[in-house]
């Protein structure tokens, strides 16, 4: 069974995620921002992070840019969640280090198809998204 870790501020976003997660036979670990995920990390060894971009004390900005800074994180795949989908939202999230993008509402099928893409390329993003958000 694969671990997920979910780090999210908002309780409802948070317990919808983790339904459909387990309903797909994830094991969930949560966390209430960044800082409380990056201490998750240490202690755990989740598969990949869903990771919302606002949130309080630590932002997923920071967040994901202290998880590519440690060697042992490196390669984790990280998924943006997000509400912001403004155009250009997608290039910026790339460039910051995530390995994918999910805006909210979410929807299952793309959750699901972005966590298993991660999962069976390491998070290795597509050369033509990676391309795109360094232009």
């Amino acid at each position: 069974m694969k671990n997920i870790l979910i780090a999210e501020d908002n309780a409802v976003n948070r317990e919808l995620l983790r339904e459909l997660l387990e309903m797909r036979g994830y094991s969930v670990l949560e966390a209430c921002n960044g800082e409380e995920a990056l201490r998750v990390l240490a202690e755990a060894r989740p598969e990949a992070l869903l990771l919302d971009l606002g949130m309080p004390v630590l932002d997923g900005y920071r967040t994901v840019q202290k998880i590519r800074e440690n060697p042992r994180w490196t390669t984790l795949p990280v998924l943006a969640v997000t509400a912001y989908a403004m155009q250009g939202d997608k290039e910026r999230i790339l460039s910051c280090g995530f390995d994918g993008y999910l805006s909210k509402p979410i929807n299952p099928t793309l959750l699901f198809q972005e966590i298993e893409r991660v999962l069976s390329t390491g998070g290795e993003v597509a050369s033509e998204d990676r391309a795109g958000a360094e232009a």
